[in-house]
């Protein structure tokens, strides 16, 4: 065959500029283009030798590094191509040998066959190699044909040569001739590092030749397999061992613990792949610091690496979660940016996630401790799906797991539990927000709650109070804050409360009127209330207005704040409220009075969490009590 040059078309060319310089920002991914190409070369020799088995051979991928001439050689003893072959398929960059394959296969009459697993589309990951390459030469010989072997050769340029070639054997070398700044590729441990990466489970050895000095200093060359070819995913679950879990894991996370659970599945229909996914024992350190955390699961195309940073693939929520998806679907050869961007991530994503949920909910049913070991662990990420994944927000709320009034401390509950032990004459799932169970356990608003034995929920994670905002009710029971609005009564409480009340605003009337006017900067009103049991005062907010907490959060987060007083509820029976009463009686301007409203204010301000305006004369004030007390 005489040497012919053709010239590359103009779109061509700016494809190819394109490829060269924008499309993949990794420089290493050439050669996980290259190694993936040789697979999908070897699985369709594999498929022919199916019904011709003179093509049958030991099937493997070679590559050898010549630091003399700096070229780096990818060879495989694959199908092979034919002169046109060569044109059709890397010629014409936008073409796809791999494309036409499978619909060849599509139309044959043998309804037996069975398509191997092929990967990408060649011509496009070819031209990676123009990243590293001065040069490019690949030379092949289709197998099963007598038709010569065919060199190709182009800078990457304008043009390309095609000539005939000598090789005894079927198959593609790639024969890249390396730029200046890229003779790192020529090293072993380059290489090796770049197929343990990306190449570390494709199905067939990839060998690397190592020189080796034998103990009479002669030097022979033996041939190191850079790949394990184990893809545990691929394996039947019955077939994977604890241990090879484990070893799987810690691979994945740098982990020496064992996970709490491993969720395998496989997904057919509209998109095609395998999941291997691992709830960890404990949660990272960063798990808080998205800033300093890979987010996502590893992304492999036919087992090859593409990314372990898929944002796409699983929703902030379940962030936690290691593993792998191996697809069968996504084409191989695009950047990572495009590929998130496909829309096949959106679909395994929600395959992803009904998976997942549906395991938890196994978990929460049959497992319950050691869900509780997970919700501890992980509920104050997982939460946050309530917010965000409004598809999924009825599923996430029953996963959802909360410290209660009524149980023992670490004991987490269910909402299904909680109304599963609500009374009947408890009409509302009550909670508290704070910081802490300690926090709230004390605080007074709980008083009332804790006199009837009703239980509440505490909700002390931070995400809790952006939750709740957006929460109404739960299989139909309405969500209610135990520190907002008023206390909810059955009739015969209603006209009981009522009366105590209205004698205590009578008789206290002027008392009231005082301490509304002392502290009317901060509170709103000052009203008697059957809330409190035991203490003499609380706080509390109007029904749709901002809570102590979040208030709280704001202020840690440096955000303004709007205005907005609260309501001072005080407890009829309280003897507090009839000393200052006498004492109001004796003399109305006596200074004292100012002080202990001051006083009220503060402690009820610390009995929520609140920080106090002045602690210098909170302490004065309480001093002077003190002392007062014990003359």
């Amino acid at each position: 065959m005489a040497e012919k040059t053709q010239q590359f078309k103009t779109e061509v060319q700016h494809l190819l500029d394109l490829m060269i310089h924008s499309l993949y920002s990794n420089k290493d991914i050439f050669l996980r283009e290259i190694v993936a190409n040789a697979t999908d070369a070897i699985d369709k020799a594999r498929f022919e030798a199916v019904t011709k088995p003179e093509l049958a051979c030991d099937w493997k991928i070679r590559i050898t590094a010549d630091k003399d001439r700096k070229t780096l050689t990818i060879s495989d003893n694959g199908i092979g191509m034919t002169e046109d072959e060569v044109v059709d398929n890397i010629g014409t960059i936008a073409k796809s040998g791999t494309k036409a394959f499978l619909k060849a296969l599509e139309e044959s009459k043998d309804a037996s066959a069975s398509a191997p697993e092929l990967i990408g589309q060649f011509g496009v990951g070819f031209y990676s190699a123009f990243m590293v390459a001065d040069e490019v030469t690949l030379i092949t010989r289709k197998a099963g044909s007598d038709a010569p072997a065919v060199r190709w050769e182009s800078d990457g340029k304008e043009s390309y040569r095609i000539s005939s070639a000598r090789k005894d054997t079927p198959g593609t070398d790639v024969i890249i001739k390396l730029k200046e700044d890229a003779q790192q590729y020529l090293e072993q441990w380059k290489v090796a590092d770049i197929i343990k990466k990306y190449s570390d489970y494709i199905a067939y050895p990839i060998e690397f030749p190592v020189k080796k000095v034998n103990d009479d200093k002669t030097e022979t060359v033996e041939d190191k397999v850079l790949n394990s070819q184990k893809a545990i995913w691929l394996k039947s679950p019955d077939e994977i061992t604890e241990a090879e879990h484990k070893a799987f894991f810690s691979h994945l996370t740098h982990q020496i613990s064992s996970p709490m659970k491993s969720i395998q599945f496989t997904a057919e229909g509209t998109t095609e792949f395998r999941a291997l996914l691992y709830i960890p024992e404990k949660s990272e350190f960063n798990v808080f610091m998205p800033e300093f955390q890979k987010k996502g699961l590893q992304l492999y195309v036919r087992r090859v690496f593409i990314t372990d940073e898929c944002k796409e693939l699983v929703p902030d929520y379940l962030r936690f979660l290691k593993g792998v998806v191996d697809s069968s679907d996504l084409p191989l050869n695009v950047s990572r940016e495009i590929l998130q961007e496909n829309p096949l991530i959106s679909k395994i994503q929600k395959n992803v996630v009904r998976k997942v949920l549906a395991e938890l909910k196994k978990m929460q049913e049959n497992e319950p401790a050691k869900y509780q070991e997970f919700f501890r662990e992980f509920g104050r990420v997982f939460k946050e799906g309530i917010q965000t994944d409004y598809a999924n927000q009825d599923k996430i709320r029953e996963l959802a797991m909360y410290e209660s009034l009524n149980t023992a401390p670490g004991l987490l509950l269910s909402l299904k539990e909680y109304l599963t032990a609500m009374p009947p004459e408890q009409k509302e799932i009550y909670y508290i927000t704070g910081e802490s169970r300690k926090g709230a356990e004390s605080s007074p608003a709980l008083e009332f709650f804790r006199a009837k034995g009703w239980d509440v929920l505490f909700m002390t994670d931070p995400i809790d109070e952006w939750i709740m905002q957006g929460a109404t009710e739960f299989e139909g029971k309405k969500f209610k804050s135990v520190t907002q609005g008023e206390i909810e009564l059955d009739d015969a409480e209603k006209e009981t409360s009522k009366k105590k009340i209205d004698e205590a605003a009578k008789s206290h009337k002027n008392l009231v009127e005082f301490l509304q006017k002392e502290l009317d900067d901060t509170v709103k009103e000052v009203r008697f209330s059957p809330r409190l049991t035991e203490s003499a005062c609380c706080l509390v907010s109007d029904p749709n207005a901002m809570s102590a907490h979040m208030e709280r959060l704001y202020r840690a987060m440096n955000q303004p704040l709007p205005s907005a007083k609260r309501i001072m509820e005080l407890n009829p029976d309280h003897s507090l409220i009839g000393a200052m009463q006498k004492l109001y009686d004796q003399d109305a301007a006596n200074p004292k009075l100012k002080g202990y409203a001051q006083l009220l204010l503060d402690q009820s301000l610390l009995a929520e969490g609140s920080p106090i305006n002045d602690p210098l004369i909170f302490t004065k004030r309480v001093a002077d009590l003190m002392t007062e007390a014990l003359k």
